[in-house]
């Protein structure tokens, strides 16, 4: 097949694949750039998978050359003894050097809402330095903001059913009067695509179509997966501890201090409509997916360590 290279990194993890999937659909010649080459390949030979060498910048400006488009959805979660901010940051600007040398055309890049230099949580100050490398590296650039990603394999909303399924009572963090604004995945996966034809410089906060306070995102699950649960105000700092325990009972980082706060100062909601492309409703798309949803823990760190396991 020959016609424009389209490169995604991890299109073998959650966000890169409903892009690579568009673009295929689309008839593009795509490659992705991946921590994880042995990771199950639901595309076949149709996408060509390349390791990330961001040790060796010149290897990665080759696997860039000839790109019409970078879409770029790498990032942590958290730190980690294993991976952390820092880190990604020093490797993303190493992605976006070797994008500008390797004359990419554009580049489409995730990510978050409400990202600020000065904030006191590494991944929202993060975000917010890659931005603004992007912006001062020349490259034509769209850059999306989404808030909360759900699709078949997500962990927040999954999770947040697995212990509406298996507990008695749910905790919140609080008041839970804080929002969200949750995107389907195909929807932000539709909105880089689009974007990836663009050549404006824009940056668009990728928000869904509905909102929920997280009190009321909880109580909804419960609601749709036929699990209502008494949901219970608590500390911050107990409901850390309880996510701690549950974590160390399923070998993974439940939540951390960090989201926490990122939650409760609302930094995954904006003000204004979203995007036309975000028309996926979280709660039709729960109704169709109640029957499993939640019924298997989506472990972080079990996605990590075994690098030869499907996100699916």
């Amino acid at each position: 097949m020959t016609g424009p290279l389209h490169v995604v990194t991890g299109a073998l993890g959650y966000s890169g694949q409903y892009i690579a999937r568009r673009l295929l659909d689309r008839g593009a010649v795509v490659r992705t750039l991946t921590r994880s080459p042995g990771r199950g390949n639901p595309f076949g030979s149709r996408l060509e998978v390349r390791p990330f060498c961001f040790n060796e910048p010149a290897k990665l400006v080759e696997s860039l050359r000839g790109a019409e488009v970078l879409y770029n959805t790498y990032w942590v979660r958290f730190n980690h003894r294993t991976f952390n901010f820092a880190q990604a940051v020093r490797n993303t600007r190493t992605l976006f050097a070797a994008a500008r040398e390797a004359g990419v055309g554009r580049v489409v890049h995730v990510s978050i809402t409400n990202p600020d230099k000065q904030s006191t949580l590494a991944y929202f100050r993060g975000k917010a330095e890659l931005e603004e490398a992007l912006m001062a590296s020349g490259l034509s650039h769209a850059i999306l903001r989404p808030a909360v990603l759900f699709g078949k394999e997500d962990i927040l909303i999954n999770n947040i059913a697995w212990l509406l399924r298996r507990s008695p009572v749910f905790g919140v963090f609080g008041d839970g009067g804080y929002k969200l604004q949750p995107i389907y995945v195909d929807d932000l996966a539709a909105i880089a695509v689009d974007q990836g034809v663009r050549r404006e410089n824009v940056t668009i906060d990728a928000i869904g179509p509905e909102s929920f306070t997280y009190r009321q995102l909880v109580e909804c699950i419960g609601e749709i997966i036929g699990k209502r649960r008494r949901v219970v105000s608590l500390p911050p700092a107990v409901g850390y501890a309880l996510g701690w325990f549950v974590g160390k009972m399923v070998g993974d980082v439940v939540i951390t201090r960090d989201e926490i706060r990122g939650l409760m100062g609302n930094r995954l909601c904006v003000q204004g409509p979203p995007p036309a492309l975000a028309v996926t409703r979280l709660t039709d798309w729960a109704r169709r997916n109640q029957e499993w949803l939640g019924s298997r823990y989506a472990s972080e760190l079990r996605r990590r360590r075994e690098r030869e396991m499907s996100y699916a």
